[in-house]
């Protein structure tokens, strides 16, 4: 069966193969609401059980980038599906959004089934920490389309917010905190620089270089950190009037998407310390401080501006949470000119 589309580079056995593979680690991601299983063409919801009295649909959609890259050349799978997750649902979690299912994208020259259902069981792991479903997905296979081994990782995540308790910066006031919460590394952006920077440097990522724990390509594997339920639990308890997901840009091009007229952001790059994998990459590189906090987050994942007085409340329950959080700047009157950032 199939035999003429199998020579042609597509075997529809390993793709039902696949799909049994990951049956299991798609049904632990179940959570209320949940209407459909997986193999529909369409995956079904229902908002009437999540108890809102004026649901906002929120959805974002991201990938991996070239960080892919990196896991192709380390033979290693188990993360990337992590990262796809928290792309996706740290974005939504920007304007209180719970995440509530989440779908992937996965292309591929030839689907191994053994080796690729590692990337979803990052997914549906990611997806069980945040309480979002995984509903569904598409897997291709494409051998004219991508090289051998190579393959591409897209995701969409939806998510709803009660309209009332929408977090759109738009009460954010002079004097307010800015709250930084640590990163767990590079994320998910800034690869094809990182990347050009081994190619240049010769950098070895089978090697632990001094002041690296772990050889370079498993610290550049590290999964990007899983934001959404601490912005949920603050959220229950403080005031957060604005909140960014520091992806490609920096501080420069996020932190002004929440930012209303008349103020900016101004920030201390004293106020924490820049993890070593950052400045190790900023050696080997040559890059000046202004382009690494433009490209790079610099260790700082996601920033939260709070009133003044909610902060030793918002930096000790992100503690307790497992995350590191520090004061990195205030919030200032822009006056006619000025940028909405500065990083001084």
């Amino acid at each position: 069966m199939s035999e003429q589309y199998k020579k042609a580079g597509v075997d529809i056995d390993a793709g039902n193969r696949f799909v049994e593979m990951i049956r299991p680690m798609v049904k632990a991601t179940h959570r209320r609401g949940v209407v459909s299983d997986l193999g529909g063409y369409g995956g079904l919801f229902s908002l009437c059980e999540l108890g809102l009295e004026d649901p906002v649909l929120v959805s974002g959609t991201d990938g991996v980038g070239t960080k892919l890259r990196i896991a192709i050349e380390m033979n290693r799978f188990d993360t990337i599906g992590i990262d796809l997750v928290a792309m996706c649902v740290n974005d939504i979690a920007c304007s209180g959004a719970e995440p509530l299912f989440f779908l992937d994208y996965f292309a591929t020259s030839r689907l191994m089934p053994e080796r690729h259902s590692e990337i979803v069981k990052g997914i549906a792991e990611a997806c069980k920490k945040t309480g979002c479903a995984l509903i569904g997905g598409e897997t291709a296979e494409m051998p004219d389309m991508y090289a051998e081994g190579d393959f591409d990782l897209a995701g969409f995540a939806v998510g709803a917010a009660e309209r009332s308790r929408i977090i759109d910066g738009s009460s954010i006031g002079i004097g307010n905190s800015i709250v930084g919460v640590a990163s767990t590394g590079f994320h998910s952006n800034g690869f094809s620089l990182v990347r050009r920077i081994v190619r240049e440097a010769k950098l070895d990522l089978g090697r632990v270089y001094d002041g690296l724990e772990r050889p370079l390509g498993e610290a550049l594997l590290t999964p990007t950190a899983l934001y959404s339920p601490l912005v949920a639990q603050l959220a229950r308890s403080f005031e957060l009037k604005g909140v960014a997901h520091i992806t490609g840009g920096g501080f420069w091009d996020n932190i002004p998407r929440i930012l209303p007229a008349g103020v900016r952001a101004e920030i201390d790059r004293k106020a924490w310390m820049i993890p070593e994998i950052f400045r190790f990459f900023q050696t080997n590189g040559g890059i000046e401080d202004e382009e690494m906090l433009r490209v790079f987050n610099c260790g700082v994942g996601m920033v939260l501006v709070i009133p003044a007085d909610q902060l030793p409340g918002v930096i000790d329950s992100a503690r307790i949470a497992g995350f590191e959080a520090f004061k990195i700047g205030s919030i200032a009157k822009r006056r006619g000119g000025e940028p909405q950032v500065t990083v001084g």
